[in-house]
């Protein structure tokens, strides 16, 4: 059964009311472990070759029987914290007619523009959003993707609590809302999107919190492919009247990150 256990990176679970030891379950599933890295500034194409490369490397060591951080591998699953200069990302589902500027007027507002491979539709990146990259062998916490997404959106959730702001979920969509507020308020309001890519459930790509983002950037796609009249997109600094400090939102979502997910951080 050990054996068993390693080559599937603790993918089974078993359930602990079964055993009146619990210390037993303790011994047998430790805690993952998770590297936490800042790239600080980067270039998109530059960030996702990383990304390629350390996935691939999670799959090589998944295929050897290896798990990730133990067993002598040289890659731990990783949480990426980043800003990318200006640039729009279209995913795999999305629609060229989103993106509303030309290659030469892409260049003029010193933007770049890449089709990648995560899903969902189009969206912006920029100085003033934190962009996370979560780098998990999934097998090794759960298999299921819209659990994954759901607590990606949780961490932000309890992330802006800190803050004074209610995040919630909008049905149908992915990402982190909202509300409308008051009386003469129709509008539902994006803070946060999340699109993900997953190989051999380990996952590349994640979310896009606009923390103190440039807003104007965003009135030249079709946000997300979403165009109705009752939703727009906003940010941290918008909603709270002042420029937020991004190093306390990195030291809160990492927390809740830790949290929701039941991991420890390497030192």
């Amino acid at each position: 059964m050990q054996n068993l256990i390693s080559k599937r990176c603790f993918k089974i679970r078993l359930d602990q009311t079964k055993f009146e030891n619990k210390g037993l379950i303790n011994k047998i599933f430790s805690v993952e472990k998770v590297a936490y890295i800042d790239w600080g500034m980067i270039g998109y194409e530059n960030a996702w070759a990383k990304q390629t490369e350390i996935s691939d490397l999670l799959k090589k060591q998944k295929k050897e029987g290896k798990r990730p951080g133990r067993d002598g591998c040289e890659r731990a699953h990783l949480l990426v914290f980043c800003h990318h200069p200006h640039v729009y990302t279209l995913g795999k589902s999305g629609s060229f007619n989103n993106l509303l500027l030309s290659e030469e007027e892409l260049k003029k507002r010193g933007a770049t523009f890449f089709k990648i491979n995560r899903g969902g539709d189009i969206t912006y990146h920029g100085p003033g959003q934190l962009v996370g990259y979560p780098i998990f062998d999934l097998e090794c916490f759960f298999t299921d993707v819209h659990r994954y997404v759901r607590n990606i959106e949780e961490a932000i959730i309890r992330m802006l609590a800190d803050f004074g702001i209610e995040g919630k979920r909008q049905k149908g969509y992915t990402g982190v809302w909202l509300a409308p507020v008051g009386d003469g308020d129709v509008k539902w309001r994006k803070i946060c999107a999340i699109g993900v890519h997953l190989s051999r459930w380990v996952s590349m790509h994640g979310f896009a919190l606009n923390v103190n983002t440039d807003l104007d950037y965003f009135s030249h796609i079709v946000p997300c492919g979403i165009a109705e009249d009752d939703k727009e997109v906003t940010t941290m600094a918008r909603e709270l009247g002042g420029e937020v400090s991004m190093d306390r939102v990195k030291e809160s979502l990492k927390k809740h990150f830790k949290n929701i997910f039941e991991f420890e951080y390497l030192e």
